[in-house]
Formats: C-alpha cells, structure tokens, sequence
C-alpha cells in the first residue's frame, strides 16, 4: 500500500512542476482540483428530498376589512352586519344543499386567510397586515351568496340591495391607492354564481375573478387569460370506503345520469339526450326527478356506476362533474365551451371522457364508444380519479394541496402577467399602441 501512495504522491509533484512550466505564472491551485475544494464540510446535511429542497415563499395576501354585510353576516341573516370578520367570530359554514352549497368558494377562500395555524407552516397563501408586503388582494365580498340572499328572492327591494352591495364595494375599492395603482389588477374578487356582482363585473373587470366558468360575461369582462376557474362545492358526500377487490364489476351500472332536463342555453341538449340514452340497457338517467330521493339517490347511483354523465348546464359547467368525482365515477363530460379547475396541473383526460355536442347527439355514440373501454383502461381512470379527488374538497382548517390551496396557487400563477401589465402601463405614454 505505500509504494501506492509513493506512486501517487509523485504523480501529484510532477504535474504542479508540469503545471508551472507550462503557464510560466502562479497558479490558483483551487481551480485546478475545484473538486476537492466544493465537497461539503462533515457537519453537512446530507442529500434527501425534504432537507435539500428550498421552503417556497408563500403568497402574501391583504385582505381588505370589510363589515360582514358584504360576507358572513348573510349566513346570520339578511341585512345581518357588524364589524370586520375575525377567526373569534367566523360563523361555521352551514350545511347547505343546491346552489348555495355549490357556489361557495367566497367562504372558504375567506376562511383559509384567518386560519389560526396560517404562516406557521407550508402553505400557498398567507394573510399579511400590511398591504406594502402583499403579492395580491383579497376582496372579501360574498357576490354569490348575496345573489342567492337578496336578487335570486323575487323581490324587488331585497334585488336593489344586493345591487346596493355591489356598487359600495365598486367605490370602496376606486378610492383604494392599492386599487388605483394596479388598476386592480392585482385584486383577487370570488364570483362563483355566473350572476354574481352581474351589474357592476365591468367596473372592475381588470381584477382576478374567481368564477365556475366563462358562460355569461362577455370575454372582455372575464376570460382564462386572467381569471382562475374553481370547482363547484359538490352536493354529494366523498366516497371514502372506495375500497373493494374488484370496483369495476361492483359498479354495475355502466352510466349514470340524475337531473333536470328542461335547461336553457347549452342546457337544451339534455332533453335530446334523454332520448338517446333514456331506457337504453346498464343506463341509469333519471330526469327531473330531483327531488325524489334527494341527494341519497344521487349518491347512491354515482357510486355504483362506471361513468357519470355530465352535460354543461344552464352554463358549459355544472357541478355534477365534482360530485361524480368525489365519488370516483368516471365523469363522461358533454360540453364545448367548459373550462376546468387547475388544468395547468390536472391532466383532465386521465381520468375523464369527452365529447362535444354534436357526438353527443349521434345515436347510441356514446354509449359505443364507453363499451370499448376495456376493464384495464377503466381501472386506471379510476386510481387516477381516487388520487386527485383532494383537489376538489373544500374545507376547514385549511389543508396543503384542497381546493383552496390549488385555487391561490392559480392565483399565483396569473401574477407574471399582472406585474408585466402594471409595469408597462406605467412607462407608457400611448397605451396598447401595438393594437
């Protein structure tokens, strides 16, 4: 062994003189055996997934403090008011069915930034106090809820209220400098029901709309290039004890539809639906009779089919596609014009069918092309499906990766955009001069 290191040793002398010959000039020996000089001293942590990768700096949000007539007080009571919602204070969400259940994205997205645990641990958004630190601004308005308490009524005098509500906000946030020096570009406002803030969206139409879909505004007022689409709340409970041997040949039905029919807009196309598929053998399509079974039967059929159909509704989306994936049925979606939650990061044909309108309408087409799906490929969309379904849970407390977490990481995702509009808007003397 030492005539080895002797060896070596001498190899290591000749190329120093070698070295020195040859440049004719001091050498920075660290360069030449940058190898030895960048290990890590013996105290390093050593590589491992959770030590090595960096803590990402989560969203700073400023939520504006707003009374709680324009959020939780109209889970009190309508007209319901006081001062601006604290943890102490956060009434528990109620346990709502149909619409008020679906479009409940304002609450949980409040509800997420007053979180006790917030900042204490990784999280996508945190609530700052200090609106010179905030990436974004929450706009703590429940428009939907306020649609469904005072428009969605039939009486005109509640109606102008939730009108009332919308134009406070519409001049509280245009006498905000926060407002003003985005445009409000940087605002984050939740308008989930797509007739949410429907008489004043335009004014503040350069903000980040959280909504279900693009079905009613006009492109100009709200379009995936700047708003984030969140999933409906499903109406059904999530399937937990999803664990049989074989949930191919336990889901007996090979597809499921509940639900009402006589819709309007792209709705229409349930009742031709209903033709084709209604009485049709392994097909389960109960139409308009809602109300008979409730949620229950809902529940019931959807856990114990195959594929679930969904057709856009009043809307290109309806909130059926969320139930059917909480209860793993793969969901077969019929709509030209839908837009999905967290598409950037979901890969929606992984575990989803789709066809446009005018397949739907061919006859016995759909069901052919479902029957060609082999056992093997079903059982894969169902994993995938069962793995995902985290994403579509809101809830409280707050959980890494639900769909609150998903929807501000969203939210983060449009800010590259938002700082080059505000930017160039600055220096511009002739503004969009490229159009």
């Amino acid at each position: 062994m030492s005539s080895k290191y002797f060896v070596c040793f001498t190899i290591f002398i000749l190329f120093i003189f070698a070295s020195i010959f040859y440049s004719g000039r001091t050498i920075d020996y660290r360069s030449k055996f940058l190898l030895f000089t960048s290990l890590p001293p013996s105290n390093a942590t050593p590589c491992s997934s959770s030590a090595t990768q960096l803590r990402r700096r989560p969203l700073n949000v400023y939520m504006y403090d707003l009374g709680m007539k324009y959020n939780v007080g109209m889970l009190k009571g309508p007209h319901y008011d006081g001062p601006p919602v604290t943890i102490e204070t956060l009434p528990e969400f109620p346990h709502y069915t149909g619409l008020r259940r679906q479009h409940t994205v304002e609450y949980w997205m409040l509800a997420s930034l007053l979180y006790p645990e917030n900042g204490t641990r990784q999280q996508e958004a945190v609530r700052v106090l200090n609106p010179d630190s905030a990436d974004v601004f929450f706009v703590p308005f429940f428009s939907s809820l306020s649609y469904d308490t005072y428009h969605n009524q039939g009486n005109e005098t509640e109606s102008k209220f939730d009108d009332q509500l919308q134009a406070e906000i519409v001049d509280f946030l245009q006498k905000s400098k926060y407002w003003k020096r985005s445009a409000g570009r940087d605002h984050v406002i939740p308008m989930q029901h797509p007739n949410a803030f429907k008489h004043y969206r335009d004014k503040v139409n350069a903000a980040i709309f959280v909504v279900a879909d693009f079905g009613r505004p006009s492109p100009s007022v709200s379009n995936l290039r700047k708003d984030v689409v969140a999933p409906y709340g499903h109406v059904v409970e999530t399937f937990e004890a999803d664990d049989f041997s074989d949930p191919y040949d336990s889901r007996r039905t090979l597809l499921f539809f509940r639900g009402k029919t006589k819709r309007k807009a792209e709705g229409k196309d349930r009742k031709q639906l209903e033709k084709i598929l209604s009485g049709q053998k392994d097909v389960v399509f109960e139409a308009n009779g809602v109300a008979e079974g409730g949620v229950n039967a809902s529940t019931k059929g959807m856990r114990s089919s195959k594929f679930c159909l969904d057709p856009a509704g009043d809307t290109p989306s309806s909130c059926r596609l969320f139930d059917a994936i909480v209860s793993h049925c793969v969901p077969v979606i019929v709509s030209d014009k839908i837009e999905l939650p967290y598409e950037d990061e979901i890969d929606y044909n992984k575990f989803s069918i789709f066809f446009s309108r005018e397949e739907a309408k061919k006859e016995g087409y759909i069901l052919d092309q479902l029957k060609r799906i082999s056992k093997t490929k079903w059982l894969e969309m169902w994993r995938y499906v069962k793995n995902i379904t985290h994403h579509f849970e809101y809830q409280y407390p707050p959980k890494n990766g639900d769909a609150v977490s998903m929807l501000w990481r969203q939210v983060e995702h449009k800010l590259p955009a938002v700082k080059l509009a505000v930017h160039r808007n600055r220096r511009l003397k002739v503004p969009d001069w490229w159009r």
